[in-house]
C-alpha cells in the first residue's frame, strides 16, 4: 500500500463518517445530493487520503459548496473550534527567523503536506455563515503578500457573534490558534 493510500477499512470508515456528517448538517449544503458526492469520492482515492488527514486532525471536513465550472465539491474543516493542528507559526520564513522556542512546523507547509489549501478570508467568512466556528480558538487564514512582506500574517475568529480578522507577526504561535483548510473533490 502506497503511503498516501487508505486501507479498504479506513476508506469505508471515512465514507461512513462523511455521510453521517453530511446528513446531520444539511444546512451547509441544502441543494447537494450525497450519491453524487460519493461517486466523486470513490473515483478519487487520493482526495480521500487528504480528507482522512483532515479528519485525523479533528477538522471534521464537510461539503460546503459545489463549483459548477470545475465540477468539484468543496470541503472545509467544519470543526466547532480550530482543528488540532495548532501552535504553528505562519510559514517557513517566519519559522526559520525564530531564534528561540521554534514551534514544530508552520501552517503553510503543514497544509501543503496535507494536500489542502488554507482558507482565504472570504472562505472563512462564508464558513461562518454556515454556523458558529472558532468561538474559543482562532485560525490562521491565507495572508495577502502585501501583509506578509511586512512580517505579518492574518487570522480570524468569532467573538460577540461577530467574525473578526486580526494581524500578528507571522512568527507567532499559540496553543489556541490553528488553521482551517479547503479541499476540492
Amino acid at each position: 500500500m502506497n503511503k498516501n493510500e487508505l486501507s479498504q477499512e479506513q476508506f469505508h470508515t471515512l465514507l461512513d463518517i462523511l455521510k453521517k456528517r453530511f446528513e446531520k448538517n444539511v444546512n451547509r449544503h441544502p441543494d447537494l445530493q450525497w450519491n453524487a458526492i460519493l461517486t466523486k469520492l470513490e473515483s478519487q482515492p487520493e482526495k480521500m487520503y487528504f480528507l482522512f488527514l483532515m479528519e485525523e486532525t479533528e477538522g471534521e471536513p464537510d461539503v460546503v459548496d459545489y463549483d459548477k465550472k470545475t465540477d468539484e465539491y468543496i470541503f472545509f474543516d467544519c470543526s466547532p473550534e480550530s482543528p488540532k493542528r495548532r501552535s504553528l507559526c505562519y510559514d517557513y520564513p517566519a519559522w526559520e527567523a525564530r531564534k528561540a522556542n521554534k514551534p514544530e512546523s508552520n501552517v503553510i507547509d503543514r497544509a501543503k503536506e496535507m494536500g489542502i489549501e488554507l482558507l482565504t478570508e472570504e472562505q472563512y467568512r462564508y464558513l461562518q455563515e454556515l454556523g458558529k466556528f472558532d468561538q474559543k480558538t482562532s485560525s490562521w487564514i491565507k495572508t495577502p503578500s502585501s501583509i506578509r512582506e511586512h512580517g505579518g500574517a492574518i487570522f480570524c475568529d468569532r467573538r460577540y457573534n461577530t467574525v473578526f480578522t486580526y494581524h500578528n507577526g507571522a512568527d507567532s504561535y499559540y496553543a489556541a490558534r490553528g488553521f482551517r483548510g479547503a479541499l476540492k473533490v
